[in-house]
């Protein structure tokens, strides 16, 4: 539905929306691979479907992950550069050049994956008889590639993304608290900027610290107690897909008008009754200085 809504009823005119709609496209993709997990763990995590969609589903699950980080990334640069910056930046901020930023996102998140799809990631455990896809718990001979792969990754995926967002949007919410802006649109602004940042510390914070500690003692010491925690933050992870349409929600007043039409709601928006209480406030002043 939001993919439609970009592409008919908002049209992809700003920056903004170019990154929200990649961030939707990214979202399908990841629900597309939960049909498969949802299988594998009610058979008791056991993978009958194939080594080859076994590694789909894994690569699927961190492509999103990733993309998904980047996107919100350049959504806080986006942000910051057109509150603190509003007239510098009005040359860089063009839909053509998010179309290029985006497409390097997929590049790059695409990219990371290739690993994981050139390598085995089923495992058949005889004395259970099953078979696991992806669960580290039972790696072996691959332990080492799994441990400097993942500390990698983790590292440019999420800890370098977390410092350029927290600074971008404590940057945006210092700008707005002391700029001259529309109350309405300021609240809006900031409401924005404490959804992302938050959806981005507590779905993706847990899951990748976890990860890092998990893999380090698993390297070093072959220690699998945090096995339960990283399988609880893999669902964690995901929980982001949907949170992301409250980004589309207060990201655009488009959106939220397209949301009310949908719900066939009877008031008027938020923002369309805004402007009529505005307009009424301001006639008076109007009608005087004519006078």
């Amino acid at each position: 539905m939001a993919i439609i809504m970009f592409l008919v009823k908002v049209k992809v005119k700003k920056p903004a929306v170019v990154y929200m709609l990649n961030l939707a496209t990214a979202d399908v993709f990841f629900v597309s691979t939960l049909p498969f997990y949802i299988v594998y763990r009610f058979l008791g995590s056991n993978w009958v479907i194939g080594e080859g969609m076994c590694r789909f589903a894994t690569a699927g699950f961190y492509c999103n992950m990733f993309c998904s980080i980047l996107l919100m990334t350049g959504i806080s640069v986006d942000r910051f550069l057109a509150v603190v910056y509003p007239v510098l930046s009005l040359p860089w901020r063009t839909v053509n050049r998010a179309w290029l930023v985006c497409g390097v996102i997929w590049v790059i998140s695409l990219a990371s994956i290739v690993p994981l799809l050139t390598i085995d990631q089923t495992w058949k455990i005889s004395k259970l008889d099953i078979t696991m896809c992806h669960d580290i718990q039972y790696f072996g001979i691959d332990l080492d590639f799994y441990f400097y792969y993942f500390t990698t990754v983790i590292s440019f995926f999420f800890f370098l993304p977390l410092f350029i967002t927290t600074f971008c949007y404590i940057g945006t919410i210092r700008s707005l608290s002391i700029s001259k802006f529309d109350t309405h649109k300021r609240s809006r602004a900031i409401r924005l900027t404490m959804i992302v940042l938050s959806m981005f510390v507590l779905c993706f914070g847990p899951t990748n610290v976890i990860y890092l500690i998990y893999y380090v003692k698993l390297y070093k010491n072959y220690d699998r107690s945090l096995y339960i925690a990283y399988t609880l933050c893999v669902s964690i992870s995901s929980i982001n897909c949907c949170l992301d349409p409250l980004i589309y929600y207060f990201a655009s007043t488009k959106c939220q008008r397209y949301f009310y039409s949908l719900l066939r709601w009877k008031k008027d928006p938020p923002v369309k009754r805004n402007s009529i209480l505005k307009h009424k406030e301001e006639q008076p002043e109007k009608e005087t200085e004519e006078a």
